[in-house]
């Protein structure tokens, strides 16, 4: 439910690494609460991410949600597949439902994120 190779944020975010590059997506707690999820707004390829600041919202029929970028860089993708199929971050967060891939500035930042057992202690 929560992948041990993944980083979370307090906020309700995961982020892989790959080499300097960082998928980022929202976790399965995250969506569940949400429900489900209609819309989902994110940068423009190139902008700039800080993290922990605003880089897009999600949607669902209950409320709508801000997102935090776990790093800081410069996104290199966004998930177009959720513009028309944004069930896909219920359906599959770890997976298709991800959000962003951003070139990190500073990877660092990752040592600020909680692990898998700290985040599970976060939402128990």
């Amino acid at each position: 439910m929560y992948p041990e190779n993944l980083k979370y944020t307090k906020e309700h975010e995961w982020v892989r690494v790959e080499g300097d590059i960082a998928t980022v997506g929202i976790t399965f707690h995250a969506q569940d609460e949400l429900g489900d999820i209609v819309f989902v707004e994110l940068p423009q390829v190139n902008a700039d991410v800080k993290q922990m600041e605003e880089f897009g919202v999600v949607e669902s029929v209950k409320t709508v949600s801000t997102l935090y970028s776990p790093v800081s860089g410069k996104v290199k993708e966004a998930n177009s597949l959720l513009i028309g199929s944004p069930e896909l971050v219920n359906e599959d967060p770890y997976g298709k439902g991800w959000m962003i891939r951003v070139k990190m500035e500073n990877p660092k930042e990752l040592e600020k994120l909680l692990s898998s057992e700290e985040y599970q202690e976060l939402i128990s």
